[in-house]
């Protein structure tokens, strides 16, 4: 009898732990946090940081969940869920997204939430992102619609082997006219082709080439959006890369990865595309693999479009939106965008984390191709993004107007000339 009453005690004690730890449990505000990263694409670390944050915090427990389809499928679901009155607290918005959010969706300034109730963080934003990086996260009425967090630039990858049989140096060009030279030799000396430039369902790699050279893809008159890429600098600059393609044949016109794997299996000798492609070529390369900046067009700085995407907070209630920031501060910390870098390939958005032991240091000595992108952070810009219903069917136009000129249907000039036209009236 004892010992039934010794272990109906112990049973009872245990419960009462169990509901004292549910108590304290329930007592953590439930955020949702959505992303778009697949388990081969940065999956494993988001869940790897959102554990290690939940086993941390005292206050917030974070839901990750994954949405298919990249940012338009975030976006889709974010449509759908703001129909309904509700919303997660924290949300991963693709660059070329942007003006759409803004213009559809609330959403607080993180320095708002900052402000309110975390005045220990007043200048955390200032003192940890260059101006130009949180810049990328600003909308055209000039509140910051989140922080930056995936990071990507385009750089040119070199098969050094290729380099030294074609005599030339084996650190690459510098510029697009002496790149173009080195496309050329290549594509004498050894049989190879010289140049492949990334073509995915987007035109980031031909705004950066067009923007280097001291065009622009869209500017504002008056606050109104205007496509104004086919001057004479965005012009020029289109047309040498389509030179190179159809004139040289020292340039490759095929999709993506059929590019990159093209690089990969020793048949081209340079490949622009993102830094984010870093681990599955240095992988994959059997060759003297290496990467250097982006070039620049001789007389003009460069300027490199963003890829990746931002934070935002999305949250509608005041305790969502402090249990968001909480997250978001953890996700910026040293350690934890080392991890994001380590596990994806983007680039650190803040300050303090390439040099940081506790950062990325070793990596980075062990990584050297990283250094390509990481140095080139002052060139980054915004990835023009169209406003408006028009968005979606502007990037089209400028696929289309890409496949044209490389496919020597049209010149550079005549088809940038007539896709801008297009543009503009769409725009208006």
């Amino acid at each position: 009898m004892n010992k039934a009453m010794g272990k109906l005690a112990a049973v009872l004690f245990l419960l009462v732990v169990l509901s004292a730890g549910e108590a304290a449990e329930s007592k953590r505000t439930v955020v949702e946090y959505w992303h778009p990263n697949a388990e081969a694409q940065g999956g494993l670390v988001v869940a790897e940081l959102v554990a290690d944050f939940n086993s941390r915090s005292k206050t917030t427990e974070v839901r990750e969940r994954f949405i298919p389809d990249m940012y338009k499928g975030v976006m889709q679901n974010l449509q759908a869920e703001a129909a309904a009155g509700k919303a997660p607290a924290i949300v991963q918005i693709g660059w070329a997204f942007l003006d759409y959010f803004s213009n559809n969706f609330i959403y607080t300034n993180p320095q708002t939430v900052i402000d309110k109730y975390f005045p220990e963080d007043a200048t955390f934003i200032a003192d940890n992102f260059l101006p130009n990086i949180t810049a990328l996260s600003t909308g055209g009425n000039g509140d910051l619609l989140g922080l930056p967090y995936s990071l990507s630039s385009p750089v040119l990858y070199l098969n050094r082997d290729m380099l030294r049989a074609a005599g030339l140096p084996e650190n690459g060009p510098d510029t697009w006219e002496s790149l173009r030279e080195f496309a050329s030799i290549i594509k004498e000396r050894t049989g190879k082709y010289g140049l492949y430039v990334q073509e995915p369902a987007d035109s980031w790699a031909q705004q950066a080439i067009v923007e280097s050279a001291g065009g622009k893809f869209i500017t504002f008159e008056n606050g109104r959006a205007r496509a104004s890429f086919a001057s004479d600098e965005g012009i020029r600059a289109f047309g040498v890369y389509a030179d190179m393609v159809l004139k040289d044949k020292s340039a490759l016109h095929i999709t993506w990865d059929e590019g990159v794997q093209s690089f990969i299996d020793g048949n081209v000798g340079m490949l622009y595309t993102t830094i984010a492609r870093r681990a599955s070529i240095q992988k994959g390369a059997k060759f003297d693999v290496g990467a250097v900046g982006s070039p620049a067009w001789q007389g003009h700085t460069k300027k490199l479009p963003a890829g990746g995407c931002f934070l935002a907070i999305t949250a509608r209630s005041d305790e969502e939106k402090k249990s968001a920031w909480e997250f978001m501060r953890f996700l910026y910390s040293v350690e934890s965008v080392a991890a994001w870098t380590k596990g994806t390939g983007y680039v650190p958005p803040r300050e303090g984390v390439a040099d940081a032991p506790n950062g990325l240091k070793s990596f980075l000595a062990e990584n050297r191709m990283m250094e390509a992108a990481t140095t080139q952070m002052p060139y980054v810009a915004r990835w023009a993004s169209f406003p408006g219903d028009a968005g979606l069917q502007a990037e089209q136009a400028l696929l289309d107007m890409r496949d044209v000129i490389l496919g020597g249907s049209e010149s550079a000039r005549d088809a940038m000339t007539r896709t801008q036209d297009e543009i503009n009236q769409l725009l208006q």
